[in-house]
Order: structure tokens, then C-alpha cells, then sequence
């Protein structure tokens, strides 16, 4: 898979989400979150975070009905644009990708720990969060 996170501080244990037994979401995929607590790709962007896939689940293993997803931890990942460190970043609606969150963006994937430009992986603490500020 392109663009995958990469684990590298583990600070927390995966738990377990629903998804779908005919979804193909590869390791290091960031996932979205829909109810009820079921893990889909990451495509939309300034979705619902649900974390970061810790395994792979293929659509060719119609058993399978659970995924188990990081929703903290230290990542490397693709940024969009620029971001330094301390910003929030949200989805981009690009796969595995993240951008520095616009002001009064409700989800938020993580904090970045580096600045960095278009295209450069850096590290990212996971915190996936939601706030309501309408």
C-alpha cells in the first residue's frame, strides 16, 4: 500500500472495531469511523477518526468481521502541504494522507511532533479527537 503509517513509539494497545467481511484495509491505513464502531479507509476528508489499521484485513477473507486499530501512538506519516510541529492534522481526503487541520475542524487524526513540507513523511502522535464547535 502507498503512503502507509508507520509505527514507530508504541504508547498504546489496538482495540478491536467492526468492518466490513468484503473491505480490503491494509496495515498502516488510516481509517475512518462509522457507527456503530466500524473502521472504514480514511478517504474523506476531515472524517471521523477511528485510528490507524495495526493488521491487515483482506476482502478475500469474508470471515473475518473485526480489525484492530491503533488510537494512539507515535507515526510516521505523509503530510499534504505544510505543518509544524504541535499543529493538529486531520484526513485529507487523499488516502493515508494528513493536513494541518483548518481552523474549527472537528476531527482531528493527531498532533504533529515535526514541521514538514508537501509530500515529506514526519512523525505524528495519534490522537484521534472530535469537538463540537458549532
Amino acid at each position: 500500500m502507498a503512503n502507509e503509517a508507520v509505527l514507530k513509539i508504541e504508547t498504546h494497545l489496538p482495540i478491536n472495531f467492526t468492518c466490513s467481511t468484503t473491505a480490503t484495509i491494509e496495515k498502516g491505513a488510516i481509517c475512518q469511523m462509522t457507527s456503530p464502531m466500524t473502521a472504514v479507509l480514511g478517504e474523506t476528508i476531515d472524517g471521523v477518526v477511528a485510528g490507524i489499521a495495526q493488521s491487515e484485513k483482506l476482502a478475500a477473507d469474508t470471515t473475518q468481521t473485526s480489525i484492530a486499530i491503533f488510537r494512539g501512538g507515535v507515526f510516521k506519516v505523509l503530510v499534504s502541504g505544510s505543518a509544524s510541529a504541535g499543529d493538529p492534522v486531520s484526513m485529507s481526503g487523499t488516502a493515508n494522507t494528513v493536513y494541518k487541520s483548518s481552523v474549527n475542524v472537528e476531527n482531528v487524526v493527531g498532533y504533529m511532533m515535526e514541521d514538514a513540507t508537501n509530500g515529506q513523511t514526519k512523525l505524528m502522535e495519534l490522537r484521534p479527537t472530535t469537538m463540537s464547535l458549532a
